[in-house]
């Protein structure tokens, strides 16, 4: 299918309900309003086609950046490219789903590496949704490389962009859940952190309490039988 042909599918599965729920969680008028459901059914069909991928994304709309998230081949991006994307960055729905593309590439580790140092909103928000990719994923990764990001958030997550400190909060989470040192630590750390205001908008969505996040994941890797390395 040309790009055209996959704009036109993509309009045509489009609703004024999802635009409005888009709109609430940030999303700009340049908008069809397809569902996660329906991009996920489309994408299926173009896996790996980089360049759709590419064509889909210079649109400038958002459901076709969405869907180039879900299509693009993580080992033919460069370090160019995403860069490129993530510039054009501006809400944190597309912020999410270029963060869970990038955690797919094998430039994962020094996208999340440079982007936490940003203050730009979405870059810092995209670097520490990465860095939560690490904790969770990235086995390999001694503890002391998770305890200065610790640090880290617990220096400076107040004084961070509103959807960077929710990111920032999320990464705590993930560490937290990643081993039993590194619960210790993300806790002492969420305490002295205390409450993590962020303006969610029109939105249902509230930011979790660290502390009892990481609890009750604790508790439900039990009730799994699951274990974590101390």
């Amino acid at each position: 299918m040309t790009t055209r042909e996959v704009l036109q599918e993509l309009e045509a599965c489009g609703t004024e309900q999802n635009r409005k729920v888009y709109a609430r969680h940030g999303v700009g008028e340049h908008q069809f309003g397809v569902s996660f459901a329906n991009l996920r059914t489309i994408g299926k069909q173009h896996l790996g086609d980089q360049q759709l991928a590419l064509e889909l994304w210079a649109t400038g709309n958002h459901d076709a950046r969405m869907l180039a998230t879900i299509i693009a081949d993580p080992s033919a991006v460069t370090d160019k490219l995403l860069e490129e994307w993530r510039k054009d960055l501006d809400n944190y729905v597309i912020t999410d789903a270029l963060t869970g593309f990038v955690a797919r590439t094998p430039l994962c580790r020094k996208k999340a590496e440079k982007w936490m140092k940003a203050k730009a909103e979405w870059t810092g928000r995209a670097g520490f949704g990465l860095l939560a990719h690490l904790a969770m994923r990235e086995a390999t990764l001694p503890n002391d490389y998770f305890e200065r990001y610790v640090d880290l958030i617990e220096r400076e997550i107040h004084t961070r962009k509103n959807r960077t400190r929710d990111a920032m909060n999320s990464a705590l989470i993930a560490i937290g859940i990643r081993n039993a040192h590194l619960e210790r630590k993300a806790v002492a750390a969420a305490k002295r952190i205390g409450v993590v205001e962020v303006d969610h908008g029109e939105t249902g969505c509230k930011t979790p309490d660290a502390v009892e996040y990481i609890q009750r994941a604790k508790e439900h890797q039990a009730k799994q039988g699951g274990s974590r390395s101390a």
